[in-house]
């Protein structure tokens, strides 16, 4: 049995490489060429490593996910629930603003806009991202049962409400608004949650 050359790049700098590009310039906006490019590779390679685009936009985003945003998962490990949310819009602040990242977040820059190639990755992007809303109402549920919310808070609002501050702080950012900007945009939303 013949054996294949080996590869002649680091796969995950290619994949981190490819996150930065379609987190720069979204999915429908990132071109093989700039892939190719940024990774350091031919297209051959790409395809025989990664997949197609779409494909290689699905392992960017798993690594997103266990990466840049793990954060969102330890939040829900926080003993409050007005931990849990200050964790993940604090943590947020910091990932949205971090050196040497495209501003925003991965999940909202390549997944919002879009013409009808790129319309399964949306649709995708949006489930991931109601699928986060569905955990952070889980965790909420819990902490009300524990008596950690008040019986008229309902946690599928306050989920709803976390998530769309947090997705409102991607856009901010990735307009260029700072960290300090996204701390008081944290602060201002949690002047909202409910008390005992």
């Amino acid at each position: 049995m013949a054996v294949g050359r080996p590869r002649k790049f680091d796969p995950d700098k290619a994949l981190e490489s490819a996150m930065k590009v379609f987190w720069r310039q979204g999915f429908e906006g990132t071109a093989l060429p700039d892939l190719t490019k940024a990774m350091g590779i031919n297209r051959p390679s790409l395809y025989a490593a990664f997949g197609n685009k779409e494909q290689l936009f699905r392992k960017v985003v798993e690594r997103y996910g266990s990466g840049q945003t793990s954060y969102f998962h330890a939040a829900l490990s926080q003993p409050t629930a007005r931990g849990v949310a200050e964790f993940v819009l604090n943590q947020a602040a910091q990932m949205l603003t971090a050196p040497g990242h495209a501003g925003g977040c991965l999940m909202i820059n390549a997944g919002i806009c879009g013409g009808q190639d790129s319309q399964k990755v949306r649709k995708e992007l949006a489930a991931r991202r109601k699928s986060a809303e569905v955990e952070l109402r889980l965790r909420l549920e819990s902490a009300k049962l524990d008596g950690d919310l008040p019986p008229d808070a309902s946690p599928a609002d306050l989920a709803r409400y976390i998530t769309t501050t947090l997705y409102g702080m991607s856009v901010q950012a990735s307009g260029g608004a700072s960290r300090e900007d996204l701390q008081r945009v944290a602060e201002l939303a949690l002047r909202g949650w409910p008390g005992k």
